[in-house]
Order: C-alpha cells, then sequence, then structure tokens
C-alpha cells in the first residue's frame, strides 16, 4: 500500500480520529525518526515531552495523552498493539514469489491450489499438496507427500522434508529447515547404529517460525507445533517435541527430545530444556533458563548468574568452588552446637 487516508486508517483501526483525517499516510516510523507522511506510536508517558519535536503527520496515543498532541492523533487503548496492527495494513515487505518461475522444477503429480506462487529454483516433489494463495520462495525444497496450508508463505532456501504437514497462514523463514532426522541412534558396542526416523512434524494454522531454526521430525510418533506459536531465528527443536497453542519461543533456544510444553508459554532467548519432561500451561523462562525439571505450576522461572563486574564474579565463582567444603564445616559446627547442649542439660 503506498498511502492511506488518517480517516480511512482510524475506521480500518477502530481508532478514535483527533485532526485531519484527509491527511495522507505513507507509513510508520519512531517519534525520534518520523517525518511528514509518516504516522508514530507513543507508548510510554515519558516520551510526551518530545511530541513537540516529533516531525509525524500523526500519532497514535491513548486518551491520557491527547493533551500533549501537537496534530491530529488517533486515541485507542493500547498503542502498541495498534502498530502492529497499522504497520501490517502499511506493510511494504514484497511476497517471497511472484507467479510460477520457468526454472522451479514441479513433480507433475503435485496439487497446486488456486493463486499459488512458486519462485526460482523451487524443488516440489511428487504428492505435494499447496493449498490456495501459497507461496514459495527461491530455492526452496518442499518434499514428497508435504502438505501446505492456504495462505502459507516460505522464505527462500527453506526445506521442508516429507510427509510435513503445515497450516494456513503460516510464515517461515529463510534457511529453516522441517522434517530433518531426529537424533537417534542406538550404541552396539562403540558403534552408533541410525534409528531411522518415522515420524513426521505436523505445523498448525497461523505458525510463524524464524531464520535458520530446526525441527526435526518425530522418531515413531509425531513433532507437533500448536496454532499461533512463534518461534524465532535459530531455534533447535529435537524429535518428538510438542508445543501448545499461542506458545512464543525466543531465539538460540534448545529443546532436547520428547518434550512437551504447554499453551501461552515463554520461552526466553538461549534457554536450554531437558527432553522427556513437560512443562504445564502459562509458563516463563527467562533468558538463558537451564529446565531440568518438569514445571506443574504457572508463573515466571528463572536460573543462572546475571552478568557482573569481573572482580565481583571471581569471589562469586570462588566461593561456589568451595560449598561443598563450607557445607560440611556447617554441619560439623552444628553438630557440635547440638552436643554442647545435650550435655548442658
Amino acid at each position: 500500500m503506498s498511502s492511506i487516508r488518517l480517516a480511512d486508517l482510524a475506521r480500518e483501526l477502530d481508532a478514535e480520529l483527533h485532526g485531519d483525517g484527509d491527511i495522507a499516510i505513507t507509513g510508520v516510523a519512531s517519534m525520534q525518526s518520523a517525518q511528514p507522511g509518516q504516522i508514530t506510536f507513543m507508548v510510554n508517558p515519558r516520551y510526551r515531552e518530545q511530541l513537540a519535536d516529533c516531525r509525524a503527520s500523526a500519532v497514535v496515543m491513548t486518551q491520557d495523552d491527547l493533551p500533549w498532541a501537537r496534530g491530529a492523533a488517533l486515541v485507542v487503548k493500547n498503542p502498541y498493539l495498534t502498530y502492529a496492527r497499522m504497520a501490517q495494513i502499511l506493510d511494504t515487505t514484497p511476497q517471497p514469489a511472484e507467479n510460477i518461475a520457468p526454472s522451479a522444477v514441479i513433480d507433475p503429480s503435485a496439487k497446486l491450489g488456486a493463486n499459488v506462487a512458486i519462485g526460482a529454483n523451487a524443488v516440489i516433489e511428487s504428492g505435494v499438496e499447496l493449498g490456495d494463495n501459497v507461496i514459495i520462495g527461491a530455492g526452496c525444497f518442499v518434499g514428497k507427500n508435504t502438505r501446505i496450508g492456504a495462505e502459507t508463505r516460505l522464505w527462500a532456501n527453506v526445506s521442508v522434508y516429507h510427509e510435513i504437514t503445515i497450516g494456513a497462514q503460516c510464515l517461515i523463514q529463510s534457511g529453516t529447515v522441517i522434517g530433518a532426522d531426529g537424533f537417534g541412534y542406538a550404541n552396539d558396542r562403540g558403534n552408533w547404529v541410525k534409528i531411522p526416523q518415522l515420524g513426521r512434524v505436523i505445523i498448525g494454522d497461523r505458525v510463524e517460525i524464524g531464520a535458520c531454526t530446526t525441527i526435526d521430525r518425530g522418531a515413531l510418533d509425531d513433532t507437533q507445533i500448536g496454532n499461533g506459536v512463534i518461534i524465532d531465528n535459530q531455534c533447535q527443536i529435537a524429535h518428538n517435541v510438542v508445543i501448545g497453542d499461542n506458545t512464543a519461543v525466543a531465539g538460540g533456544v534448545i529443546m532436547a527430545g520428547s518434550l512437551k510444553i504447554g499453551r501461552y508459554c515463554m520461552i526466553g532467548g538461549a534457554s536450554v530444556i531437558n527432553g522427556h519432561m513437560e512443562i504445564c500451561d502459562k509458563v516463563t523462562v527467562t533468558g538463558m533458563g537451564m529446565v531440568m525439571r518438569p514445571i506443574t505450576e504457572p508463573g515466571v522461572y528463572s536460573s543462572g548468574i546475571p552478568l557482573q563486574a569481573n572482580k565481583a564474579w571471581r569471589k562469586t565463582a570462588a566461593l561456589v568452588m568451595n560449598i561443598d567444603e563450607m557445607n560440611k564445616r556447617l554441619k560439623a559446627l552444628e553438630r557440635h552446637i547440638s552436643q554442647d547442649k545435650t550435655s548442658s542439660v
């Protein structure tokens, strides 16, 4: 979209318009960088004084902040959520592909819905089913008998192995691999014997997966990603992991096999979660959390030592290294005090 009248934008956002509705809005920008023709948003009252210097043609704000407006404004209850929605309306990101490129390799048995686009050098193997308005970026690989739901988009160089199911309205960023073998081996007197990974990956609707993330197929049962799940870049999701609806996973997270995560969870960046256990609904794990045991109660969980000045950290580390000896001395002291009390009686 090249531009939209402010009044029309207000209508689409269900916002209360203050000022000239005929202003043409061409994009969204921060308060500091916005230029005439752009719209910005204010999420915190501490930025009220900056409105005087803001060059945006309109500002999204709450009713409480309206007296500080210097021009047109859209009044809403949640400016940040409204920012997300108007950014979608004004989004100028190109599609991963348009039409079907001559160099795309498509097996004759593949079933393509209406308005499917497939980029240059993409490979669509036999038995694949692509729903209406699916977009497959350049260099993608879609393996045998995989099904991809309507309006799902794959950016360039995504690899989707065989027998995978991806729901509708999903977005998968470049370099992601879905359905690679899980890490399954048996040991025969020191030699590793590969266990074929016979399960699938089942991904729900409205799932977003960041760049260079890997989701392994199940060993026997399926790896499952629920509806509305969002997964950041460079995550590793091992075989037979189950992630519940609307859970968010930040960058660099590692999940071991056969882990089950509930709905509405939030997993902080660089966290490592052990396998063969369960995390209940509505759990938040803060960044770099190491989850070694099941979590059965909703809440916020943390682990690790926050960054310190090196001098302070060295003292802390020295204490930790001696904690076993300190524990022995403490127990010996407790026994001595207990004996003294007994003898005095």
